[in-house]
């Protein structure tokens, strides 16, 4: 499979991973903490916690297959940790796409 892919992978992967964090802060927590309902950051938090988990995976797919530093990654990492980040990394991701190496 071509660098690209494993990119794109991770790029939507990233994007979803990013979604679910902001429902988990903008809207679950603010379900439990101020209007005592527990089961949104149980439902929200577990999806959250799968596509962290994706994420992490496809991070080190597409670090493999695009050929990136240990630093790139990690600063992708870091950035999945700051709401909003990702959003605004896309477009270098999209970038990053475009040069990846192109042989399987």
């Amino acid at each position: 499979m071509p660098a690209a892919s494993f990119i794109r992978w991770f790029r939507r992967t990233a994007l979803a991973e990013a979604i679910s964090y902001l429902l988990l802060l903008g809207v679950a927590m603010p379900l439990k903490y101020v209007w005592g309902m527990p089961l949104a950051v149980k439902i929200i938090g577990g999806i959250h916690g799968g596509l962290f988990v994706v994420f992490c995976l496809t991070l080190a797919l597409a670090m493999r297959a695009g050929r990136w530093s240990l630093v790139r990654a990690a600063g992708l990492f870091v950035a999945s940790l700051v709401p909003m980040l990702p959003f605004w990394l896309d477009a270098r991701l999209r970038t990053w796409e475009s040069e990846a190496p192109q042989e399987d």
